[in-house]
């Protein structure tokens, strides 16, 4: 409970630019991954960049612990990935 309020007290020492990038990305990830968005590729590789610049965006922030920095960067190469292999069943 204590690294909850820890996170939650870092967040809101954040810029306000920063506070708006992540909750955006997040709210649009979580959105456009649901099940009412399924049928859609479009969606689906929205909801994926989403996630990608989410954690491109931790991963910078969070770039003095290494091997965090690094496993954001993988999730959101992955994610980069899956935005190209959804939209490629698109066109």
């Amino acid at each position: 409970m204590q690294r909850i309020k820890f996170i939650i007290k870092q967040f809101m020492k954040e810029p306000l630019w920063f506070k708006i990038l992540i909750s955006s990305t997040l709210l649009i990830s979580i959105i456009f991954s649901s099940s009412l968005f399924a049928d859609n590729a479009t969606y689906q590789g929205l909801s994926k960049l989403a996630a990608a610049i989410f954690f491109c965006a931790y991963g910078y922030k969070l770039r003095r612990n290494r091997l965090t920095s690094v496993i954001l960067f993988a999730a959101a190469i992955i994610c980069i990935y899956l935005v190209w292999y959804s939209v490629s069943f698109v066109f």
